[in-house]
């Protein structure tokens, strides 16, 4: 055998394994596409069927990963993150803490979400005059970082924590939803998690205010729902 046979001999196998290669990687582009491309079809359709109005409070489930599994495992519930509706000049936007506490353009927001999937709560009448006070208070929180251990100190903001405290600012101290104790809750399938994020033990006595036990404060009621569940709330009193 020549030099050149015995170097198309060795080729062969490099192009059969090189062509594999393409297919499978062209196979998974294909695949991330199609979600992408199904979640943002749905988020659009949501998107145009909404009707926003200032002081909606949005609820969404985010893309998968360990701290949002953590998050709806913990709390039995899809609602992984929030944020609250306002108007700037033409310009719908969400108040939210996601990277840090800041005003995001409602289509970034709905587009983010698992699936193109929200839910909308919005204020009883009988509550809607706190409505401006509460997003001005909003706006006085913008740029806090992220708190990713859910504490409820003013240092660090978390998502559901933004919404609760601009509205107790905003009415002397009245309560959007009730706290939880972390330890009343689904912790121990993610304690190895926790502790990593804690860099100690589980804070079981630590009070919050999460997602869902804001979605079912009395103040709100169900607006609008898009490729997700609508969690049921308590009876006004």
């Amino acid at each position: 055998m020549n030099p050149l046979d015995a170097e198309i001999q060795i080729a062969k196998p490099r192009r059969r394994w090189l062509r594999a290669l393409v297919g499978v990687t062209v196979s998974l582009a294909l695949l991330w596409a199609g979600s992408y491309g199904w979640n943002a079809w749905s988020a659009y359709v949501g998107y145009l069927k909404y009707e926003p109005q200032e002081g909606d409070v949005i609820f969404q489930s985010l893309p998968h990963g360990p701290v949002v599994w953590a998050i709806e495992g913990v709390t039995k519930s899809p609602y992984s993150h929030c944020g609250i509706v306002a108007k700037k000049g033409a310009q719908w936007i969400v108040y939210e803490a996601y990277d840090g506490v800041a005003a995001t353009p409602l289509k970034t927001f709905l587009f983010r979400g698992r699936g193109g999937g929200f839910v909308v709560y919005r204020l009883r009448d009988e509550y809607r005059e706190h409505i401006p006070q509460t997003l001005k208070c909003c706006e006085d929180y913008v740029g806090r970082p992220y708190d990713i251990r859910y504490r409820l100190d003013d240092e660090k903001i978390y998502c559901s924590e933004l919404i609760y405290k601009a509205y107790r600012d905003a009415t002397n101290g009245q309560q959007l939803g009730e706290l939880v104790k972390f330890g009343d809750m689904n912790w121990q399938p993610y304690e190895t998690l926790i502790k990593q994020i804690e860099g100690g033990e589980v804070p079981v006595d630590r009070e919050m205010i999460t997602p869902v036990d804001l979605a079912k404060a009395p103040q709100l009621e169900p607006a609008f729902a898009h490729n997700l569940k609508v969690e049921q709330p308590v009876t006004a009193r």
